[in-house]
């Protein structure tokens, strides 16, 4: 392993994972950011409503246009910022998602030589709020301010992928289930209608569901229903007149947001709930046969798998552009409390993509000479 690019991306991960971001409060990380880009290779094209976007200086006329994406924002702290070297690895909140991979792309924008002999153009992009709902999403304002990224010709979203390549996203759907009955002695519970029992009868299917494993492109998804909260209920003498639970589906790429809907209704059946859909995040597509994703592939010899959660992939098919997930961080460390990234896998990470990027190198010095 090369140790001092090993020592610089585990010295600028710690860095960023001590610059405490969580979601909505980015203002530090973002001017860090800002100021960590080299000038004299990217313009800062896009900076507002928490989202910084680079783009080269100098556009070439004919060389794909790739962004490299991340977001900045991480879920609250838990006790773990700032963050530690330990056991070969950056440890602390962030360090997997994803602040290793925004170690990686400020490795990649310092190569401005490298940058230079590719025959790609290289954009970079940071943004906030990621892990929030997607009404509260940056990326979407952007897409819309910004029209000139309808022009990228892959985004590689660096989310945790433990450097496999991981194609399409899953959809979230978040919702609100609300039983209400009326409230009587718990000596005499027949005078009353327990809402906490109604809403028990109408979420007992939601349990007992199987995890529903569908097949794309040869890649299996995995569908899942799960109740996140439940409340209800005020004095222990008392039959509940409410109750309320939270219901979180992840649905599969082949699958749109109304039928996730639909599938959500049926399955809590004829019972007397109301259902508030209160966030429904698209699916991401799957993008296999973009050359560039190719390239992607073949650079590093990726595994290709499905992306099991929701990413920014499904917003930048939303505006038309293709989108993989490709990052260091380990899925599986996500958002834990020791939440980690190996220094391994940041330096893996980085020689993958310059090897991406050198891929045609030589044919576009033949096209200068």
């Amino acid at each position: 392993m090369n140790d001092d690019l090993a020592g610089r991306l585990a010295s600028r991960t710690l860095e960023l994972v001590d610059l405490p971001s969580e979601s909505g409060d980015e203002a530090a990380i973002l001017a860090a950011l800002r100021e960590l880009v080299p000038p004299e290779g990217f313009d800062l094209a896009d900076d507002g409503d928490a989202a910084l976007l680079f783009l080269p200086l100098a556009r070439r006329p004919g060389a794909p246009l790739v962004l490299l994406a991340g977001h900045v924002d991480t879920v609250p702290a838990a006790g773990n910022v700032p963050g530690r070297l330990g056991d070969a690895a950056v440890i602390g909140r962030g360090a997997s998602d994803m602040k290793g991979a925004l170690a990686v792309m400020l490795e990649i924008a310092a190569e401005t030589e490298a940058l230079d002999a590719s025959d790609l153009d290289v954009g970079l992009l940071f943004v906030g709020r990621e892990e929030l709902p997607i009404t509260e999403s940056a990326l979407l304002p952007l897409l819309e301010r910004y029209p000139a990224l309808r022009e990228v010709a892959l985004a590689i979203v660096m989310e945790p992928t433990a450097n496999a390549l991981e194609v399409g996203c899953m959809g979230n759907l978040n919702a609100t289930v609300r039983a209400t009955g009326s409230a009587a002695h718990t000596a005499r519970p027949w005078l009353g209608e327990n809402a906490v029992h109604t809403a028990i009868e109408a979420l007992a299917p939601l349990v007992d569901l199987p995890t529903r494993d569908v097949e794309i492109d040869g890649l299996v998804f995995r569908e899942v229903v799960s109740v996140t909260r439940i409340e209800g209920g005020g004095a222990r003498n008392v039959i509940p007149d409410r109750a309320e639970a939270h219901v979180n589906m992840r649905y599969a790429p082949n699958h749109t947001p109304a039928e996730a809907e639909t599938r959500l209704r049926e399955l809590l059946g004829s019972h007397p709930v109301e259902v508030d859909i209160v966030g429904n995040a698209p699916p991401g597509p799957l993008t296999l046969t973009n050359p560039l994703v190719v390239r992607l592939r073949d650079a590093g010899e990726l595994v290709v798998g499905p992306k099991q959660a929701w990413t920014p992939v499904a917003e930048f098919a939303s505006a038309g552009v293709d989108a993989v997930n490709f990052g260091p961080g380990d899925p599986q460390y996500a958002h834990r409390d020791d939440e980690r990234v190996e220094v391994a896998a940041l330096v893996r990470s980085t020689e993958i993509v310059r090897a991406f990027l050198a891929a045609g190198a030589g044919r576009a010095a033949g096209e200068d000479a």
